[in-house]
């Protein structure tokens, strides 16, 4: 029960990693918020309805979030969306609709939780960034400059909240190729190609993610800050 007393939002909650996440997060002991713009399927963690896009939206989550729990101590940003197009056919709504949910929405809830944290004497902020942040991809340039975008943020959050001697820590979590409900509906072809490019020969699961996430979260990792930890099964170019 590593989060026993613990308050965790965890966005994108409503499948993959984000669900496993906040399930993970609810067996050891912490109370939950899943947060996501679809409908929360699961029972027994609070469920919140959010877009994270929505700036004032957020703002009034929060506030509804530290009054009805007292004080969060766990912040998952974990949601998420693609649009993708190669760059010369990538329409201003593809581009703008991923840079606001993908890095805008980052932006909405950790301004409040983080100062928010920042008062209550500590917390762990965890970005979920992506493989693609790291090496880029074909035809995803606005996906893969929002989670390169995420390693800036975090090793800013990382000193910005921490700078008055406050144990703030802000990680990030760069997932490889997946099996989420997204990567199932590419060929089985792509996904064997994907599969050799990893020194495990496999993709990974969202369990498998989802505990890199709580380790972060955890006092196990109460020594590590403004790092970003690849979860991707030894991926190479």
């Amino acid at each position: 029960m590593r989060f026993g007393g613990k308050v965790a939002v965890v966005t994108g909650a409503a499948a993959g990693i984000g669900r496993c996440a906040a399930e993970m997060l609810a067996a050891e002991g912490a109370s939950v918020i899943a947060v996501d713009i679809a409908e929360i399927p699961y029972e027994g963690i609070t469920a919140y309805k959010l877009d994270v896009a929505d700036s004032a939206a957020c703002a009034a989550f929060y506030e509804w979030a530290v009054q009805k729990f007292g004080r969060i101590d766990i912040l998952v940003n974990n949601a998420g969306i693609t649009r993708d197009a190669m760059t010369a056919k990538m329409t201003d709504e593809q581009w703008d609709l991923v840079m606001d949910v993908n890095l805008k929405g980052v932006f909405n809830l950790t301004r409040h939780f983080g100062s928010h944290m920042e008062r209550e004497g500590g917390g762990s902020i965890i970005n979920i960034s992506s493989v693609v942040g790291e090496f880029g991809n074909i035809g995803q340039a606005n996906y893969a400059a929002t989670k390169s975008a995420i390693y800036g943020l975090t090793t800013t959050w990382a000193k910005e909240f921490a700078r008055k001697g406050v144990p703030v820590r802000v990680n990030a979590v760069s997932p490889g190729y997946t099996m989420t409900d997204i990567l199932k509906t590419v060929p089985q072809d792509l996904l064997d190609k994907f599969a050799k490019q990893t020194m495990l020969g496999r993709l990974g699961q969202p369990e498998e993610i989802a505990k890199a996430i709580l380790f972060l979260a955890s006092d196990d990792a109460s020594y590590i800050t403004g790092h970003n930890l690849s979860v991707n099964g030894g991926m190479r170019l």
